[in-house]
């Protein structure tokens, strides 16, 4: 493999952490400027600029028809946000999780991804899918901003590593605006050098490019998720790592599958194994989500362990599949097969427990 693929993906990766912060900074001193609540700054503004990566490269693919790293882009950052950033998290310190993500914000997510799958079962993302999909965020981030607006005092203020640019400037929408257009053009620029770069480590390795977009692609863009969330649970914002992750998921999901079906100029080819085996494992850790959070709405230090065990073995399974190891269908009928409905009646048992002794507190006041 020649040296400049590898130039190609390390370029491409720092233009996009760049120009992700950037977006950031300027969207979120914007936002603030018009009276956007904090929460729904981290839910809606935050949360799309650390998918900005995603919604990036997988835009670009589809546009060049390269849609197995389009969508494995999509379904290998869900999972390595869930299993990796969480679980790295949880291991620095437990994490706590608001109510209402676990009753609201939650349930959307997965509801998003059984709509994704569902959308992918006839084989292809059509124009009609990405529109379905991407109304449906546009619906969830007006809903969030509506109340946000609703319920805004004018005392509020952000508390954030942007509150130092928030204060009033003469030129401050202006300033605020250009960090918005250069975080998008460096976004655009890190894509095409990142897609570049994939498509030739692909093609170098014999790798399918669904393989390179489940992992290499998929860490990569999750870069910014990563350094977000890992930074706020060693500064103590537990609630602010769990709410970026999930934020992220939603996004992935419904803005980026949903401007990628939009702007290819053909239906995006969905792969079967990734019908068959990615979106279902991507549904099923989404799912894991609910019982670790309602028990006690906390993530432990052994349940973020545990997400990161399961992550290397799906990725374990992914190189001993690209590679035609014999062993990888038995690998894969084993963790769908025993360990992975073990784990889930076990946090189902413990979630059940927590709800009991809830319950029973409520009971006694």
């Amino acid at each position: 493999m020649s040296f400049s693929m590898f130039l190609y993906l390390i370029g491409g990766f720092i233009l996009l952490v760049i120009g992700a912060e950037v977006l950031v900074r300027g969207a979120a001193r914007l936002a603030a400027r018009f009276g956007i609540s904090p929460l729904v700054i981290g839910l809606t503004v935050v949360a799309f600029g650390t998918s900005a990566p995603e919604m990036a490269v997988s835009t670009q693919s589809a546009f060049l028809g390269q849609g197995d790293i389009a969508i494995g882009n999509v379904i290998g950052s869900n999972i390595f946000n869930v299993l990796v950033v969480l679980g790295l998290s949880a291991l620095i310190i437990p994490l706590l999780v608001s109510r209402q993500l676990v009753r609201l914000d939650v349930p959307i997510m997965i509801a998003a991804a059984f709509l994704a799958w569902l959308l992918a079962l006839d084989g292809s993302y059509s124009r009609l899918d990405g529109l379905i999909l991407f109304a449906c965020i546009i619906t969830y981030t007006g809903y969030l901003i509506i109340s946000s607006l609703r319920a805004w005092k004018p005392e509020q203020t952000i508390v954030d590593e942007y509150s130092a640019q928030v204060n009033p400037h003469r030129f401050a929408t202006l300033i605020n605006s250009t960090y918005i257009l250069l975080g998008l053009a460096l976004l655009v620029a890190g894509s095409n050098l990142l897609v570049t770069g994939a498509v030739g480590l692909a093609h170098a390795l014999g790798l399918s490019e669904l393989v390179v977009g489940l992992t290499i692609i998929a860490v990569g863009t999750s870069l910014p998720e990563l350094a977000t969330s890992l930074l706020a649970a060693w500064k103590g914002e537990r609630d602010i790592a769990v709410g970026n992750i999930v934020g992220s998921n939603l996004f992935n999901l419904l803005a980026v599958l949903g401007l990628a079906g939009l702007v290819s100029p053909e239906k995006i080819p969905v792969a079967q194994n990734a019908i068959s085996f990615d979106f279902p494992v991507m549904l099923a850790v989404m799912l894991a989500c609910l019982p670790v959070f309602f028990a006690g709405y906390r993530i432990s230090r052994w349940e973020g362990a545990l997400f990161f065990a399961y992550y290397i073995a799906y990725t374990a399974y992914l190189i001993m599949k690209s590679n035609g190891e014999p062993f990888a269908s038995t690998f894969a009928d084993a963790m769908l097969g025993y360990v992975v409905p073990l784990t889930a009646v076990t946090l189902l048992v413990i979630a059940a427990r927590a709800w009991r002794i809830q319950r029973g507190l409520s009971l006694d006041n």
